[in-house]
């Protein structure tokens, strides 16, 4: 029965496209732990996509690390004020000030006015590269999940 599951996943069109990718990390894996939720939180952008409404076409991804919370909204533009402004709204408001944000070197995490304010609250910023996602593990397992969404929608509203 595991062989001809095996070979169904093989020949079908839809398990390509949308399954999993399983590959082995290139590096060692160090675990980047919470000690209480909503402390530690990762930071991503994803896009560009097609223009949707309202002209939006990324999303902003946070994730905590602990609970694996994920908030996410759409965006017109990848602005620090905009990070900024999701980031008081649906972060600060709703969990309190976190002890630290993940996110990779994107112009609008280095921006100064979002580092200041950062530095003002009390959150340590953590960069990862970006040439090296892996470091922003949850917020990357976050946008697959988020992805894996939206393709699995698009599709089916393509069928209809």
């Amino acid at each position: 029965m595991q062989a001809d599951a095996k070979e169904h996943v093989k020949k079908c069109d839809r398990c390509q496209k949308h399954g999993d990718m399983h590959l082995a990390p290139p590096n060692e894996l160090r675990s980047m732990s919470s000690p209480w939720p909503f402390a530690w939180w990762g930071m991503d952008i994803l896009g560009p996509f097609p223009m949707a409404s309202g002209q939006n076409k990324y999303l902003i991804v946070v994730v905590d690390y602990f609970t694996k919370w994920i908030e996410a909204e759409p965006l017109a533009k990848i602005s620090a004020f905009n990070i900024l402004r999701f980031f008081k709204r649906n972060i600060l408001a709703r969990f309190g000030i976190p002890l630290a944000v993940v996110t990779d070197n994107g112009t609008q995490f280095t921006d100064r006015k979002f580092q200041e304010f950062l530095a003002k609250v009390g959150t340590i910023q953590h960069l990862t590269f970006v040439q090296h996602p892996q470091t922003n593990g949850q917020a990357e397992a976050a946008n697959r999940v988020i992805l894996w969404g939206l393709k699995r929608r698009l599709g089916e509203a393509k069928k209809k």
